[in-house]
């Protein structure tokens, strides 16, 4: 799928032919789940084909505790399929201290890719691009899907995974690279970084950001800094192991489109007198649903995706899809986004728990540069603050900074929020 930008949107002129395609889409969808193991309840009572978007509302909420396996290492109960059926496997965060792996098929990857050219298009990436791929290559997704879909598109790829910042700056420089893959926060971290050693960013060839993993592509302040420092435009991208490759950054940088050829968005506002939710007017805040039409080795359907986000129907002329204004402006629970990872505080005291039921510990919550920041504060006896930290590294592919505190220096408490000091801007 590398044609240009005008053709991945011919059809969808108007609300109604984008409609009829998702309503056909779903259909196929329906069709296909609907006697496997994990949907056979949950659309038994369905009629189908259904006759209009709107009867998706009768499909129960799926939510992230639906998805968590009974045991470690065994994949979320959507990916249902022969085992033998799927060619990738990556994790994403769980809620019980130990990742959740996430199945693709060989054609779900390939929707993967095809949901990135979305956002190769509002970069103008060409095959004359070089592109440095500034991430782990760990199990985690990360810009996995987007390495393969820029080799798609025939854009050389220059992987970093491995290798310290100043590496990863001097390749940039080498190789020439025109395009940039990263998180929000490692931009501003490769900033930092080049000003020690003195190189000058301008002077490279980053024309473009591609960003994900983090707000911060459609936040201005966050937006200027990367842009200001770098001399190159910022495309923001928003995506989940869960869903797929979801959103792309509005032509003006002011927020994420839902790719809505691939997914169906809903925007409901959820209370204890609706706990199934009710639809936003636009503008206002409300939690993002999204039903994939593309995964069918591992269809999420009404996946309540805890993003916070405010909605419009009509923004800018390039894209018709509903637009999210600033992108996702927050969380409807309590997880926290660090470096482009999802971490769950309930997840970080399950594994403590493992290695010290008793321990008193704090998890303090900061916003530096619009960006999530943890760090946990214990009270340690011995090493155990180094045991947790290289524990949490192991289980969460992921460095948190535990530091070592007196005894008896902690606040103590029986209620779990009283461990979490959340020091981020409240959402207005």
């Amino acid at each position: 799928m590398t044609g240009t930008p005008s053709a991945r949107l011919q059809g969808f002129a108007t609300r109604e032919s984008l409609q009829a395609h998702q309503l056909a889409r779903l259909n196929a969808l329906l069709t296909a789940v609907r006697d496997r193991p994990f949907y056979c309840q949950r659309l038994q009572h369905l009629s189908l084909p259904l006759r209009s978007l709107d009867e998706l509302a009768e499909v129960p909420l799926l939510e992230k505790a639906d998805l968590v396996p009974a045991s470690p290492a065994t994949p979320a109960c959507i990916f249902d399929l022969p085992m033998d059926q799927y060619t990738r496997l990556h994790q994403t965060s769980g809620t019980s201290g130990w990742p959740l792996p996430v199945l693709d098929t060989a054609d779900d990857w390939q929707w993967w890719l095809d949901c990135w050219q979305y956002v190769l298009d509002a970069a103008e990436v060409s095959v004359k691009d070089i592109a440095m791929m500034a991430f782990s290559f760990g199990p985690f997704i990360g810009f996995w899907t987007a390495n393969d879909a820029m080799i798609a598109r025939g854009a050389l790829v220059v992987p970093g995974g491995g290798l310290t910042s100043e590496a990863r700056l001097k390749m940039i420089h080498d190789y020439h690279c025109t395009v940039l893959c990263c998180t929000p926060t490692y931009a501003l971290h490769l900033v930092a970084v080049a000003k020690e050693r003195s190189i000058e960013l301008t002077e490279n060839r980053v024309s473009r950001i591609i960003v994900a993993g983090e707000p911060g592509g459609s936040i201005a302040s966050v937006r200027k800094r990367i842009e200001d420092a770098w001399g190159a435009r910022v495309i923001d991208h928003s995506g989940a192991s869960e869903l797929g490759a979801w959103g792309v950054g509005s032509v003006d940088g002011g927020g994420l489109h839902v790719i809505e050829s691939e997914f169906i968005a809903e925007t409901l506002q959820f209370d204890q007198d609706h706990p199934q939710g009710v639809p936003a007017a636009e503008g206002e805040l409300a939690e993002l649903v999204l039903t994939n039409l593309g995964r069918l080795g591992g269809p999420a359907i009404r996946y309540r995706t805890g993003d916070i986000v405010r909605a419009y129907r009509k923004h800018d002329a390039p894209s018709p899809f509903l637009w999210l204004r600033g992108g996702v402006i927050g969380r409807a629970d309590d997880m926290i986004v660090i470096r482009g990872v999802n971490v769950f505080p309930s997840s970080i005291e399950a594994i403590l728990r493992e290695i010290d039921a008793a321990a008193e510990y704090l998890m303090i919550v900061d916003q530096v540069d619009e960006m999530d920041q943890l760090r946990i504060e214990i009270e340690s006896v011995g090493d155990l603050a180094s045991v947790l930290a290289a524990a949490l590294r192991n289980r969460l592919a992921l460095r948190i900074d535990v530091a070592a505190v007196p005894h008896n220096s902690l606040p103590r408490s029986q209620a779990k929020s009283r461990r979490l000091i959340d020091n981020r801007k409240p959402l207005s």
